[in-house]
């Protein structure tokens, strides 16, 4: 049953009479007379009597009346309150990203912003790791961001997982022996290219240093991922890419495989949970989820 043709249902049983409902309602008096048919069908009621004298409501009629008029005040009101809403969301969002996993759902969402609340302003703040982007919604600096799962939630963020990717072991090509077990304590000898412990790369490669009980010998710490995948493919050592990255450097023969690290890591949006009635940041979740959806 449409919102529309309980209007119509109002409007005749306040009339009494098709000819003037239609004459409010801008309709032909074919298409309100559909109307009821449609609704008293779709009930299985029957809501008005045809009287000589125009339309009068039966006792079913009467019972529902008043929750039809219900359900049109709560939807006028709903879209009173979204008007108020999209009227509300304005100023500057800020919002921080980092590695190339948001990139895709990023941009999806700025359009969307960018058509739906044009006087909006969207600032984009990169930043080099998760924990940055976390202390900077933290901090206020940033009301989102993007974010790679770098440990436990904390209470004090709402998330929306975005994506996910998976995290492999690079090598400059011959100059490992790809063979299965791998031999740690050979691999513990060369040099490893890793981020910061603050990113989800340095965290993967400190558990894979505790799991197999090795501590390389030189550690050469990157943050920006283009850059590790470049040093590993001209044969400095062996690093962190993720999946997408990862891959696409092996298909352009630029690195080998060696194993894969940890097969999920999360992708979050997040923001501050004591803004959870924030009419922007519901605007924006709003945005995201329909980019989600698609």
């Amino acid at each position: 049953m449409e919102i529309h043709q309980l209007k119509t249902l109002v409007t005749v049983a306040r009339e009494g009479s098709i000819t003037r409902a239609a004459e409010r309602l801008y309709l032909s008096q074919p298409a309100v007379s559909a109307h009821i048919k449609a609704i008293e069908e779709t009930l299985g009621l029957t809501l008005f009597e045809r009287t000589p004298k125009g339309m009068s409501l039966t006792s079913d009629g009467k019972r529902l009346l008043a929750k039809a008029e219900h359900t049109l005040l709560v939807h006028r009101e709903f879209i009173e309150e979204a008007a108020s809403i999209k009227e509300s969301v304005s100023g500057k969002l800020h919002i921080g990203a980092g590695g190339n996993e948001s990139t895709e759902i990023l941009g999806q969402l700025l359009m969307r912003l960018s058509d739906s609340y044009p006087q909006l302003e969207v600032v984009v703040h990169q930043y080099a790791t998760s924990l940055d982007i976390l202390n900077g919604i933290r901090d206020a600096h940033l009301d989102a961001g993007f974010y790679s799962e770098v440990g436990e939630s904390d209470a004090m963020f709402t998330t929306v997982e975005v994506s996910r990717f998976g995290i492999f072991l690079a090598a400059p090509l011959g100059l490992v022996a790809i063979e299965q077990p791998l031999d740690w304590s050979v691999l513990a000898e060369l040099p490893w290219i890793c981020p910061t412990s603050s990113t989800c790369c340095g965290r993967a490669a400190e558990r894979l240093f505790q799991e197999h009980s090795i501590q390389p010998k030189q550690v050469i710490s990157i943050d920006g991922e283009s850059v590790t995948r470049t040093l590993i493919a001209g044969g400095v050592g062996i690093g962190l890419l993720h999946a997408n990255a990862a891959k696409d450097a092996l298909t352009n023969g630029d690195v080998e495989l060696l194993c894969e690290v940890q097969s999920t890591v999360r992708v979050l949006f997040a923001h501050l949970s004591r803004r959870n009635q924030d009419p922007l940041l519901n605007a924006v979740s709003s945005l995201l989820g329909e980019a989600l959806a698609l």
